[in-house]
């Protein structure tokens, strides 16, 4: 079994984050990477047994939520690679969300599978940590109403940087 736990700040209160984040037909916030929802039946975004597919070849289900504990347990059933069903079985991904002393969240993904294939660990923590940092730039975008074009063009420079 493989597994993965990730933590991530994200500058929102929990209630913000998870206004959100609980509706499991939703990912409007994440662009870059999830450019389709597709909802599967008729189950409500927040009903356990939700289902849906993303960007046309993922197929997740909803297990949990828990609307108190702000927890959502969820299910990938089918996908393209490093996640298809012969490369992957019995995946659980849990995300929860925990207000911080100043007020803003600490979101905490895990994820859990059985495989024979050990890269599907990085792409796994890759696809969460790239998830969890659209979700935190959602709030910085809102917040500032327009994206400033001097840091994200400083930022590509510094990443083309450690890229060469």
């Amino acid at each position: 079994m493989f597994s993965t736990n990730q933590v991530k700040i994200i500058h929102a209160s929990v209630d913000h984050v998870w206004n959100r984040i609980h509706d499991f037909h939703r990912l409007d916030w994440a662009p870059t990477v999830i450019n389709h929802v597709e909802k599967i039946g008729n189950l409500a975004g927040n009903a356990p047994g939700a289902r849906r597919r993303l960007n046309g070849s993922l197929y997740e289900n909803l297990l949990a939520i828990d609307e108190v504990k702000h927890q959502v347990k969820y299910s990938i059933d089918d996908g393209e690679f490093p996640i298809i069903k012969r490369d992957i079985s019995n995946y659980v991904g849990t995300i929860k969300l925990n207000e911080t002393k100043e007020g803003i969240t600490e979101m905490v993904w895990s994820s859990s599978w059985d495989s024979k294939n050990k890269n599907a660990v990085e792409y796994y923590q890759d696809i969460h940590a790239t998830l969890m940092g659209e979700l935190d730039k959602s709030f910085h975008f809102l917040a500032n109403k327009e994206p400033k074009i001097a840091s994200v063009i400083s930022m590509n420079s510094h990443v083309d940087q450690i890229n060469n």
